[in-house]
């Protein structure tokens, strides 16, 4: 191959001083050819295409090999399978190359692939695959003919705009790590990075603003069993995690509207989980796609749930008053014999707490407290609304809690009889509850209702309101 300066000399003898091919080739002893070609060719660059070459490359084995190099790059490092091992599956499926050659393959892999399998030809974005956001939201629900405020645990990923909830009936850290578990478990893996605001269930306190935010114990070994990194937002600072403060929001407008009714928890998170998968399928605020189909990419970036359960719970110690009482949640709780133990051991999950004397005994267990916390239905007030409104009272919020019986009882297009009725449960709840009203039904309303229609009684006071009208 001739130099930069032989090709010039060629073009200096050709052009200036008039020499034939011939004589060029003769003087400087080369092949006709390749005098020719660069005394009368144009020399012009030409773009080289360089494409890699080899067994790796030109056949399946690369891609087999790839796929391979991705599937365990969600997994811990001492799961993931060695070079030799590659290369002793691949000779399995007939493959002849070499150990080296797969050797340099899959460092060139790792380098053109890095941040744990994802591939770098991501588009630039502000927040990347893998990375969720958390926090806490409060809702209404009805439970058992009461309302009841639910903590909704709320992930997302704003890359996708994927989000996932589950509703719990408080935010210790309990009901946060158990939370946390079903929300893996519903995204089908763990997010790389977890942004959380400064919530005490998982971030000690700190004597100054500017001292750096450190988890604490309970939260940190879950984090390591998971694998997630942890980042916490500074404080006051809610637009660090916005995406998640919006779907909060998004949540309770779209999903809690009105207090839905509540059988337990398992069944709402289920209807939960079924509207949020429903929901991806709508358009992205910002991109030109369905979040379902960028959710569908970004999951691949996860990683991998891990094999052994990690299980949530927590154990104090507690100690008791004369009246045989411990301090559960803030609330005082009667366990029998409590005083005749001199250490009592409170083992507490997210629901559930049991309580343990020093010689193993279990003297006490049962829900938490927090798990019957409600607040009536203003049924009176409601009512009193519903007589002035007859017409609408269909239509109502409040009109889906109304127990079976009461509200096949109102369930009449004659507002005439609907006051009466209105009129006659609205005397009843002065010394009943709505619940007591509905299983009590037949005794309260008439014992006539049981021998023609069970919802019919007698109308003196429709009979009265038709005088008065007359």
């Amino acid at each position: 191959m001739l130099t930069m300066t032989d090709i010039n000399t060629i073009k200096n003898l050709r052009n200036n001083h008039g020499h034939s091919v011939n004589k060029i080739r003769k003087d400087l002893k080369i092949n006709w050819r390749t005098a020719k070609k660069y005394a009368d060719g144009d020399q012009v660059p030409s773009e080289t295409i360089r494409l890699k070459k080899g067994m790796m490359y030109e056949e399946k084995w690369g891609d087999i090999v790839s796929s391979w190099l991705a599937e365990d790059a969600r997994l811990t490092k001492k799961k993931r399978r060695t070079n030799t091992q590659f290369h002793k599956e691949l000779k399995e499926i007939g493959f002849n190359g070499s150990y080296r050659t797969v050797c340099m393959f899959v460092q060139e892999w790792h380098v053109t692939h890095v941040d744990g399998g994802v591939d770098n030809g991501f588009e630039r974005l502000e927040h990347p695959p893998a990375d969720a956001q958390l926090d806490f939201g409060t809702m209404e629900v009805e439970h058992k003919g009461e309302f009841k405020d639910v903590k909704a645990l709320v992930m997302t990923f704003p890359y996708s705009n994927a989000g996932f909830a589950v509703a719990l009936p408080s935010e210790n850290q309990e009901c946060l790590l158990i939370g946390m578990k079903q929300l893996f478990v519903q995204a089908g893996g763990v997010p790389k990075n977890i942004r959380i605001d400064n919530m005490s269930t998982a971030v000690k306190k700190t004597k100054s603003k500017f001292e750096k935010a450190q988890l604490t114990d309970g939260f940190q070994q879950f984090a390591n069993h998971y694998g997630f990194n942890t980042q916490v937002c500074n404080p006051r600072s809610g637009n660090e995690k916005g995406s998640v403060e919006n779907k909060v929001g998004y949540v309770r407008y779209n999903f809690f509207p009105t207090a839905p009714r509540m059988i337990d928890y398992k069944s709402l998170n289920k209807d939960l989980y079924t509207q949020l998968i429903k929901d991806r399928n709508r358009q992205h605020y910002e991109k030109n796609s369905l979040i379902e189909e960028l959710w569908t990419d970004e999951a691949q970036a996860l990683w991998a749930l891990p094999e052994t359960d990690y299980p949530v719970r927590r154990e104090l110690i507690v100690t008791t008053n004369k009246y045989n009482e411990i301090l559960l949640d803030n609330t005082k709780t009667h366990i029998s014999r409590a005083r005749n133990h001199s250490l009592l051991t409170a083992y507490l999950t997210w629901d559930k707490y049991k309580i343990v004397s020093g010689n193993g005994e279990i003297i006490g267990e049962g829900d938490r407290p927090y798990m019957g916390n409600s607040r009536r239905i203003p049924w009176e007030i409601i009512m009193k609304d519903w007589r002035r409104k007859l017409s609408t009272i269909h239509y109502s919020r409040y009109w889906k809690y109304l127990p079976g019986r009461i509200q096949h009882y109102l369930n009449t297009d004659d507002l005439h009889m609907l006051y009466d009725r209105v009129s006659e449960i609205s005397s009843l709840l002065a010394h009943n509850d709505m619940a007591t009203i509905n299983e009590r039904f037949f005794e309260l309303i008439g014992k006539q209702a049981e021998d023609s229609d069970p919802y019919q009684v007698s109308w003196s006071a429709y009979d009265k309101l038709t005088k008065r009208a007359n």
